[in-house]
């Protein structure tokens, strides 16, 4: 009888356990850390729950953010401790809300596209397949990415809004999160090397589970680079380069550092500035530029410029630059799409094998004689 007794309590504590929902902290199996992107990691958990840490996802952010990515049919039987998410996910996400354009390549590269029901500031979307969407009524438009329009995103019930910011306090976010709308951020735009914005593919993948698609096209991506970074190697001169423009007095231009400078090494040229330790931006008055950059060889991105009218119209120093005077100037500024989006913008981050493919024209013609750029242009 004691056994028999002994054997009953065994099988209801078995049967109970069976019915408790499981905790996910006790399972947890190996960080992946991505190839290239520094931002972010992805952690697959035993029960199928996918864990996204974003690293930074904004400039000297003090810490980072964890999102769960829990399947939708085991979510009544996972149990999540909440405060150690900043977001919980359903997957995979049926309706889906991004916030910039270099969301929307990835979205298509997936086959994703058709989820996407909103974005703000539809008009600088350049891509044809997303703008059928949008010219049908398929995305709607939400206003400005500073100011979302809140009440038409909680009307429309998305599963995920993807988003970005420049710092820690969003209060159109926190609306949203309040309102039980899964917010996350995405940090793309803070990666410094070409193949690290494009490996955050990656980041989206988990969301509709298609992570081993996103690793066959990012692979395809990087050894495309790779390759045209090899080709480039074998040119003969290597050309020094200048970029930016003036605006109020002042010249931008990208740091030693930045990722538009990474191009210009990995194509074989010397950057006038590569000395510079900033990833960002440089701000230069147009005489300390004209000083080393006078007898450049090449003028790459002068920022909203597409011919040379308009330039000396804004400035007639640019006039004292042999790359003006040698129209050699080269700009991504008039391909554009349908509404006047800037493609450059949209699709460069994301397909960096394209832009050095360009680049490696524009320096070394001899090295491709028959490729056709496909951002940068030449000058009118």
């Amino acid at each position: 009888m004691k056994h028999f007794l002994l054997f009953t309590l065994v099988l209801l504590s078995l049967s109970c356990k069976s019915e408790k929902k499981i905790d996910v902290v006790v399972i947890e199996t190996a960080t992946k850390n991505m190839k290239f992107a520094k931002g972010f990691s992805i952690e697959k958990l035993a029960t199928g729950v996918t864990i996204i840490t974003l690293n930074s996802p904004w400039p000297n952010a003090e810490k980072g953010l964890r999102y769960a990515l829990v399947p939708r049919e085991k979510i009544t039987s996972i149990n999540l401790d909440k405060s150690l998410y900043d977001a919980i996910v359903l997957v995979p996400v049926k309706k889906l809300i991004v916030t910039s354009t270099t969301h929307i390549p990835v979205l298509e590269t997936l086959g994703i596209e058709h989820t996407l029901v909103g974005f703000p500031d539809t008009k600088y979307i350049s891509s044809e397949k997303t703008r059928k969407l949008i010219d049908t009524g398929k995305v709607q438009e939400l206003g400005v990415n500073g100011q979302l329009n809140t009440e038409m995103v909680i009307a429309l019930k998305p599963d995920l809004v993807v988003g970005f910011s420049m710092s820690s306090q969003n209060k159109t976010y926190e609306t949203l999160q309040r309102a039980n709308i899964p917010v996350v951020y995405n940090g793309d735009w803070i990666e410094e090397t070409p193949l690290g914005k494009a490996e955050w593919i990656k980041f989206f993948a988990p969301f509709f589970g298609k992570e081993q698609a996103a690793e066959i096209l990012f692979s395809e991506i990087e050894i495309a680079y790779t390759q045209a970074k090899a080709l480039a190697q074998k040119a003969t001169k290597k050309p020094t380069v200048m970029s930016g423009a003036i605006y109020k007095d002042v010249w931008y231009l990208p740091g030693g550092n930045s990722w538009a400078a990474t191009f210009i090494s990995d194509a074989n040229a010397n950057y006038i500035y590569s000395d510079t330790k900033e990833t960002g931006s440089l701000s230069l008055s147009w005489e300390s530029v004209l000083e080393r950059g006078q007898h450049a060889d090449f003028w790459i991105s002068p920022s909203q410029f597409t011919n040379y009218d308009k330039m000396l119209e804004n400035s007639p120093h640019y006039q004292q630059f042999d790359a003006f005077r040698n129209k050699k100037i080269y700009s991504f500024a008039s391909t554009t799409g349908a509404t006047g989006g800037v493609l450059y913008y949209e699709l460069a981050p994301n397909r960096p094998d394209l832009v050095l493919k360009d680049l490696i024209h524009i320096f070394h013609p001899e090295m491709t004689p028959n490729y056709t750029p496909f951002f940068f242009k030449p000058l009118k």
